[in-house]
Order: structure tokens, then C-alpha cells, then sequence
């Protein structure tokens, strides 16, 4: 039994690696970053938990000594806390070569279709700089760039892609120029099992795509039927200047931890198109890859895509609504501050005590609405919101239960803050 070693085997493109050379009788390693993700995902499959951006080479040939195969499916959009696209696209994979240098161990790459020195972006660059490391070694290799890949598990671009199909009433058209290829993401992973299985030969970089393609608003609009919503009655023109805004804004929040694929990064290469040279593969043997029809086919759409496809809109706006709901909260307790204790003063709650309760109240509202922001600390947040929502409601009937009746609704305002704080730390998935 062949042994292969699958890096970022708990993402998109690896898990769908890992299940594919499971299929044809491999014994497959995990390695990846988070033990929480990757036993979520596999739990019963052989992990190796390393930052692949910092492991050495030593540790390297020690993960990888007796692999037949080893698949690089790691990878990063952009640089933010968590990831450094130089160390992970190169650095990795220059010490993952020399690690195998000498060894019959076979090294393929997963790339990324229109990789260049000169790309507009640092993700296709360092890309670039990898697969050139890569090409120039001495070992066995072989270099796959897909196009967009699509999937019934919807992450990062895909996700994305479902949630624009999924905007209601108004198609917003963006890139109208762009042209896009996809392909199906078993036919990505079948593709490294053939690699893997030598029929192909070696030391070749080949694009993977269906042989058609269609500009960015075509795509969504199939996507679209493929959700089952029926077509747009308008169409609007999103403003360039608007996309370049929201492509700054995601990249700010990518330093909080959020890995959004509205980051510049991302909306650069598909205003660029997502298309793919599918040559090499076809001359080499390589069979047809399914077009996007066929592909969204494969997965028919039922309640809870289109389910996804919504809630995947509105949660920025609810994490957004959390984190303005409670920093105001905790503002205007201070800016109020001789009012808020009065409410408690009035009803024989000591002035001492008043001032403790609304001082410490505003600090937990406040660092709340900022650690909801900090994606690291989000599900602890809504917890927390959910902890001392219930507080407030306890400590406002047994001090003040005049406010139950309180025409502005104090107390009764606080039952949906509560609901959603829950329903975000419920949704919040990363994968």
C-alpha cells in the first residue's frame, strides 16, 4: 500500500485529495495547522499538526521519510495574522524539496491557473516563485493549476459565488468583462490520483479547466438557477471604485483574522479572468474534466444551499450589528453615566453601588464589541454577550422590574441581541 502525505489536507481542494487516494487504496497522512479543523474533518485519519509555514527541514524529512507520494494542497490568499504568503508558497516548499532530495518520493503541487513572476497580485506571484522552485529541483514532480474549483462544500471563493447569486431582487454586476473557467473538485482530485498513480509521467505543469468558459455575471446567474431563485428583475453596475473599497475594507479585516474573499487579492484575479492553458493535460493523455453544467449537476441544490447562500450575506452584517449594538451600549453608558445610575438610585440601590454596576456594565459592553470583531475571539464574544444579556435581564427585574414596562423597551430590547449573538456563535463556521 502506497503512503500518501496530503499538506493542508483538511481545506477545500485537500480533503477532497485525501478522500480520493483513500478510494484507490493509499494510506494517507494529514498535515495541517489546527487539530480542531482537521479532527473535525478526518477524525479517524493519521494527522501531523504543523504551522507548514515555519516546519524544518529536518522535521520535514521526518513527516515525509517514508511517503510515496506527497501532495501540496496549503495555500493562502493573502498576508494577514495568520498567514505569510512568502513563507508559505515559498519557503515551505524549499525546504519541502530539499527535504526529498535523493528520495524516489513523487512531489505534487497544487497551483493555480495564470500564475506569473509578473502577476498583479503577491498570492500569484509567490505561487509563481513555489511552482519555479519546484520545476528547477531534481526530484520527482509535477505541477497542477486549476481553475476555479467548484464544490458542494462551499468555502472562501464558492462561498462567496453562492452568496451573490443569492442577492435578492438586484443582479450587482461586477467584472463584466472577466471570463472564467471552472472545474469540478473531484475531477481536481482524480487528477492528482492519476498523477499520483504515474500514468501521466512526470517533471510537467498542466492547467486544469473544462474546455468552455463564461464571464463572471454569466457564472453567477447559473449559479443562480442552479439555487433554484428565479432571474433578477434589474441589473446594476457596482462602481469599480465601490469593489476597491470593500477589497480595502476585507483586507483590513484579514488583520483581525478574517479570511474574506473580498480581499484585494481575490477580486484582482477575477477582474483579471480565471482561465486556464488546458493543453499540457490533453497532450499528456489527461482526461476531459467536467464543464460547469455537468458540475452543478453533480450537487442539485436543495433548502440548505439556498439557506447557506443568505445567512453567508448576512453575517457580516450581523457581526457588524453585534459589535455596533454593544460598543454604543457601553458609550452611551458612559456619556450618560449620572442617568444610568439614577434609574438604580431611585430605586434604593445605593449611589456607590449604582456607579459600580453602570461603570463595570459599560467596560464588558464596550470590550465585548470589540472582541466580537477579533475573529480568534468571535464565538467566545457572542457567548459572553449571551452570558451577560441574561445578567442584564436578571439584574433589571430584581433592581428595577419597573423597566419590563418602560415604554422605550429597555429590558425587552434586549431578547434579539441575545438571539443573535446565539445565532452567530451557532453559524460561525470557518470551514
Amino acid at each position: 500500500m502506497k503512503k500518501a502525505v496530503v499538506l493542508g489536507a483538511y481545506g477545500f481542494i485537500g480533503a477532497a485529495c485525501v478522500r480520493a487516494l483513500q478510494a484507490q487504496g493509499h494510506s494517507v497522512c494529514g498535515v495541517g495547522r489546527s487539530k480542531d479543523n482537521a479532527l473535525r474533518t478526518f477524525p479517524d485519519l493519521v494527522w501531523v499538526f504543523r504551522d507548514i509555514s515555519a516546519t524544518s527541514i529536518d522535521d520535514w524529512r521526518d513527516i515525509l521519510g517514508d511517503a510515496d507520494v506527497v501532495v501540496n494542497a496549503s495555500g493562502a490568499l493573502q498576508d494577514g495574522t495568520r498567514d505569510n504568503l512568502k513563507a508559505i508558497h515559498q519557503t515551505a516548499v524549499e525546504r519541502i524539496i530539499e527535504a526529498l532530495a535523493g528520495s524516489d518520493c513523487r512531489f505534487i503541487q497544487i497551483s493555480a491557473a495564470g500564475v506569473s513572476h509578473d502577476a498583479p497580485t503577491p498570492f500569484f506571484q509567490t505561487k509563481a516563485a513555489g511552482d519555479k522552485i519546484v520545476s528547477e529541483s531534481k526530484i520527482d514532480w509535477i505541477i497542477l493549476r486549476p481553475a476555479l474549483v467548484l464544490g458542494p462544500e462551499a468555502y472562501g471563493g464558492s462561498a462567496l459565488l453562492r452568496a451573490a447569486a443569492a442577492v435578492p431582487f438586484v443582479e450587482v454586476t461586477v467584472f463584466a468583462d472577466a471570463e472564467v473557467q471552472t472545474i469540478h473538485i473531484d475531477d481536481l482530485a482524480d487528477a492528482v490520483v492519476l498523477c499520483a498513480g504515474g500514468q501521466l509521467g512526470s517533471g510537467f505543469s498542466a492547467d486544469l479547466s473544462e474546455e468552455g468558459h463564461q464571464s463572471f455575471p454569466a457564472l453567477t446567474r447559473k449559479v443562480r438557477a442552479w439555487l433554484g431563485y428565479p432571474d433578477w428583475s434589474r441589473t446594476v453596475r457596482a462602481p469599480d471604485a465601490l469593489i476597491r473599497l470593500l477589497g480595502k475594507g476585507a483586507d483590513l479585516l484579514s488583520w483581525l483574522g478574517w479570511r474574506s474573499p473580498l480581499r484585494t487579492n481575490a477580486l484582482v484575479s477575477l477582474e483579471s479572468g480565471i482561465t486556464a492553458d488546458g493543453r499540457e493535460w490533453t497532450q499528456r493523455g489527461g482526461p476531459a474534466f467536467r464543464s460547469l453544467e455537468e458540475t452543478l449537476r453533480e450537487f442539485p441544490a436543495t433548502s440548505q444551499e439556498r439557506s447557506f447562500a443568505r445567512l453567508y450575506l448576512l453575517m457580516p452584517m450581523a457581526i457588524g450589528c453585534l459589535a455596533l449594538f454593544w460598543l454604543l451600549s457601553g458609550l452611551i453608558g458612559f456619556l450618560s453615566f449620572e442617568d444610568a445610575t439614577r434609574v438604580l438610585t431611585d430605586r434604593g440601590t445605593s449611589p456607590a453601588v449604582a456607579a459600580v454596576f453602570v461603570a463595570s456594565g459599560a467596560v464588558v459592553d464596550i470590550a465585548l464589541g470589540l472582541a466580537v470583531l477579533w475573529r480568534r475571539w468571535t464565538r467566545l464574544a457572542c457567548l459572553g454577550m449571551i452570558v451577560v444579556s441574561g445578567c442584564y435581564l436578571l439584574g433589571g427585574t430584581v433592581l428595577a422590574p419597573q423597566l419590563w414596562a418602560d415604554p422605550l423597551g429597555p429590558l425587552v430590547k434586549v431578547f434579539p441581541a441575545l438571539v443573535l449573538a446565539a445565532m452567530v456563535a451557532l453559524l460561525l463556521e470557518e470551514r
